[in-house]
């Protein structure tokens, strides 16, 4: 398999980082910026290998029904990063290769999450963060591992980061309803910019989950009794009809159209939040850079007002990246089954 190799040296990396938030690029500045910044991303894709086949092999030991799913972060999100850190520089961004395990249970969490601590692994875990332990002020929870990615077969990849997600399915479940919600109401929860009302509901619902899992709930809850918990939980529910919305998102979703059921070594998806269509084309290894184009096209039309939120993700057949990547099929049965439990015969809350 041939992979992308980084052709800018990281001083240049930077300089395009910058130039790409600057008010004041001329269109060529911001096209030889975007054309840095798009092989800079591209060449993360060696390190994601890398680390998903590793992670793959742990797997196989402590939980073979987990879902690992992986992605390289997008151009508006890069750019809204850079703009919303003023000391974030485009070449020390840590998170511009993904990687995701989704395990069944918190023991199993546990168990990977002390694999990973205990682990000779010669690339350098430079920062942890366990936010089931300690969630998130907005009720995200997961484990965050970010590595430097450095191995003397391969040094042209040497300084690159990753950054490894580990969750349960009920805090992947939780996620995904926020990024759905996102898509198709238009809050940008994820983003910490969401309405009062749904910021609320979505803590609320992080403090009930955790709750069902025996886990620490957000501060906010801490010290809240549970009965009291699960009432909270209940108006807010009931005051933005949110079973409702989710039972109506995930029928629109059956009858999202799709594409490339063959399998393939990408698979570009688009969401259309306004039309509420998804699409995907596959491409095989050969048309790597035609994929790598397509996807800058689309985030480029997205860049300039329409509703679509491109992403780019690799390997396995198409029909396997709903379980990966269920927020791209706005699939939220999981969350409505669970939270519709915890709602009506308060679930956990016995």
């Amino acid at each position: 398999m041939t992979f992308v190799k980084p052709c800018y040296a990281k001083p240049d990396v930077r300089r395009a980082g910058e130039c790409l938030i600057a008010r004041k690029a001329t269109p060529e500045e911001r096209a030889h910026a975007t054309s840095v910044m798009t092989n800079w991303r591209a060449s993360h894709g060696y390190v994601l290998n890398t680390f998903q086949s590793t992670l793959r092999n742990k797997l196989r030991y402590l939980d073979k029904t987990a879902i690992v799913g992986q992605r390289l972060k997008r151009a508006p999100s890069i750019v809204a990063k850079l703009s919303r850190f003023n000391t974030m520089k485009l070449h020390q961004m840590q998170d511009i290769a993904g990687l995701r395990a989704i395990v069944e249970t918190n023991a199993k969490l546990k168990r990977l999450h002390d694999n990973y601590r205990d682990s000779r692994f010669i690339h350098e875990l430079i920062k942890t963060h366990d936010y089931v332990s300690n969630p998130k002020p907005d009720g995200y929870r997961s484990i965050h591992l970010v590595y430097r990615y450095q191995n003397p077969k391969a040094p042209v990849y040497d300084g690159l980061f990753v950054e490894l997600q580990l969750r349960t399915r009920l805090q992947h479940a939780w996620a995904t309803a926020v990024e759905t919600v996102d898509a198709f109401l238009g809050q940008k929860i994820k983003a910490g910019e969401p309405s009062q009302d749904w910021a609320e509901f979505f803590l609320l619902a992080s403090a009930a989950f955790a709750h069902s899992e025996k886990m620490p709930l957000p501060e906010k809850f801490r010290n809240i009794a549970p009965k009291t918990l699960l009432s909270l939980l209940r108006k807010s529910e009931k005051k933005l009809d949110v079973l409702l919305k989710l039972r109506g998102f995930s029928v629109a979703a059956d009858k999202i159209f799709r594409d490339g059921l063959a399998s393939a070594s990408y698979h570009l998806i688009t969401l259309n939040s306004a039309a509420r269509t998804l699409t995907i084309s596959s491409f095989p290894l050969a048309d790597q850079d035609l994929a790598n184009k397509a996807y800058a096209e689309l985030e480029e039309r997205a860049f300039n007002g329409e509703p679509l939120d491109p992403v780019l993700v690799t390997g396995g057949r198409v029909d396997g990246l709903r379980k990966a990547y269920p927020n791209y099929f706005l699939d939220t049965q999981s969350f409505v089954k669970i939270l519709e439990r915890i709602i009506n015969q308060g679930h956990g809350f016995e």
